[in-house]
C-alpha cells in the first residue's frame, strides 16, 4: 500500500473497491533458506497438470474450522516457516482477491493442488492476516485497526514496518513451503507487492518446547488448553479495540469485534540476535539473563521445565533466584499487567553469521498483551541487550472458514 494512503483510512476506503468472499493472502519466493528473492508475477505460470491424488491424513491439517489452522493446530508446530508481508496494489478488490486465494489454500493444504508437484504436504498450513489500514478500510475500526507503537532497539525501514497482508506458511518440509508460496503468488499476481519475506526453522522438539539459537528452550509458557486459548488468544464478539498507543483500553461499546469471533491479533517481528556475543558469556551469566537453566530449561526458582517460574523465590542469601532483569521475569504477564499469555509460535532463522536470530510470531486476544510485555522488557531485560528488531507488524487474523462459509465471510461487504 503506498505510504500516502496509510494516514487516511477514509482515503484507503475510497481507493479500494471492497468485494465479498473468502479471505486469504500471500506472496511467494524461491531460493528457500539463507535469503530468498520473490519472483515477478510474469515468471509464475499456473500448472495445467491434473490434480494429484489426495494425501494420507497423517500429512494433512484441515484448513477448515472455527479458527484458522497454523495457530493452535497442529498442536505440535511444524518444523519450518515461510513468512511474507505484502501490500495491496491500488484499485484492488481485496475481498474478491482473497476469495480466490482461499480456494488455493484449501487445495494446497489438502495435497490436491498440482502446484505441490506430487510432494506430500507435510502438515502444511496457511494462516492469513490483514493489516491495520485494511481493517480500518473494511470494518471502520475495531480490533486489528491499531498500529504497533515504537519500541526500543528497533532498526526499521519504512518497508519493514507494518503492511497490509500477512501470510504464514508452515510445514515439516521447506520444499512444500516454497511450492505453496509459488501457488499463492500466482493468485496474487498484480494485486499485491511483497514488502519482506523470510524463512525459518525450529529446533528438534524435546517435550513441549524446542531450543533456540542460544541453546535455551523457547515457547514454554503458552496457553495450551481450550479454556486458556479462549481466554488469551481468540477474539469474541464483545472484544473492544485498544487505543492507538497500544497501552490502555479504549472505552468503546461492546461489539467492536462483531463478526471476528475465532480470530486473533498477530504480532510478527524479525529480531537479529548477537548469538556469538551471548555465547561468550559464562553459562551462569547466560542462565541469569534468561532465568532458566540452559541444559534442562528448569526455572532458576526450581520446579520442572513446564512449571511457571516462581518470581518470589529467593536463594539462601536472600537474593532473588530469578534476577530483576531476567527475561522470564520481565516477560511474565503478572508484573507487566498484560491481560493474558501470548501464544508464541516463533522460529529461528540464519542468513549467515552476521544475520541470525528469531522470527517472533505471537497470537493474542488483545494487542495489549504484546505491547505491555514489550514495554516492560524495554525498561530492563538482560536478553534484549543482545537483540534488535529489523521488521515489525501487527495483523488481524480472521476467523476460520468452512467449505460453505468462506474465510472472511463475516467481514462487511
Amino acid at each position: 500500500m503506498p505510504e500516502q494512503d496509510r494516514s487516511d483510512p477514509g482515503n484507503l476506503r475510497r481507493r479500494l473497491v471492497l468485494g465479498g468472499g473468502i479471505v486469504a493472502v500471500g506472496a511467494a519466493g524461491v531460493g528457500y533458506g539463507l535469503g530468498r528473492v520473490a519472483p515477478s508475477a510474469a515468471e509464475t505460470v499456473p500448472s495445467t497438470q491434473p490434480p494429484a491424488t489426495p494425501e494420507p491424513e497423517s500429512q494433512l491439517v484441515d484448513p477448515y474450522g472455527p479458527q484458522q489452522a497454523g495457530i493452535a493446530r497442529p498442536a505440535v508446530r511444524q518444523g519450518h516457516i515461510g513468512l511474507t508481508v505484502a501490500d495491496l496494489t491500488a484499485g484492488v478488490r481485496p475481498l474478491d482477491l482473497l476469495a480466490e486465494l482461499g480456494e488455493t489454500i484449501a487445495a494446497l493444504t489438502s495435497g490436491t493442488d498440482p502446484a505441490l508437484a506430487d510432494v506430500p504436504p507435510a502438515r502444511l498450513t496457511v494462516t492469513v492476516g490483514i493489516g491495520p489500514a485494511v481493517v480500518a478500510a473494511v470494518r471502520g475500526g475495531g480490533p486489528g485497526s491499531q498500529e504497533l507503537p515504537r519500541f526500543r532497539r528497533e532498526d526499521l525501514t519504512d518497508a519493514a514496518r507494518g503492511g497490509d497482508l500477512l501470510l504464514q506458511v508452515c510445514a515439516d518440509d521447506p520444499t512444500v513451503i516454497v511450492l505453496a508460496e509459488q501457488a499463492l503468488l500466482t493468485r496474487l499476481s498484480g494485486s499485491a507487492t511483497t514488502r519482506w519475506q523470510l524463512a525459518g526453522f525450529r529446533g528438534a522438539l524435546d517435550g513441549p518446547a524446542a531450543r533456540n539459537l542460544l541453546g535455551f528452550y523457547d515457547g514454554i509458557s503458552v496457553p495450551r488448553t481450550e479454556p486458556e486459548l479462549a481466554a488469551d488468544v481468540w477474539l469474541t464478539e464483545e472484544d473492544e479495540v485498544a487505543e492507538g498507543d497500544g497501552t490502555k483500553e479504549q472505552g468503546g461499546a461492546p461489539g467492536d469485534a462483531a463478526g471476528l469471533a475465532g480470530g486473533s491479533i498477530a504480532v510478527v517481528r524479525i529480531m537479529p540476535i548477537d548469538v556469538a556475543g551471548f555465547a561468550r558469556l559464562p553459562v551462569d551469566r547466560q542462565e541469569a539473563a534468561i532465568g532458566r537453566k540452559r541444559g534442562s530449561g528448569v526455572p532458576l526458582s526450581g520446579g520442572s521445565l513446564d512449571e511457571d517460574p516462581n518470581l518470589q523465590t529467593k536463594n539462601e542469601k536472600g537474593v532473588w533466584a530469578i534476577a530483576v532483569d531476567a527475561h522470564v521475569r520481565r516477560a511474565h504477564p503478572l508484573p507487566s499487567g498484560a491481560p493474558g499469555l501470548m501464544l508464541r509460535r516463533s522460529y529461528s532463522y540464519s542468513r549467515g553469521p552476521q544475520d541470525q536470530g528469531l522470527i517472533f510470531v505471537a497470537f493474542q486476544r488483545s494487542l495489549l498483551t504484546f505491547t505491555r510485555t514489550q514495554a516492560r522488557m524495554d525498561e530492563q531485560d538482560a536478553l534484549m541487550e543482545f537483540t534488535r528488531t529489523t521488521a515489525s507488524g501487527t495483523f488481524l487474523i480472521l476467523p476460520g472458514f468452512t467449505a460453505d462459509r468462506p474465510l472472511g465471510a463475516t467481514l462487511p461487504r
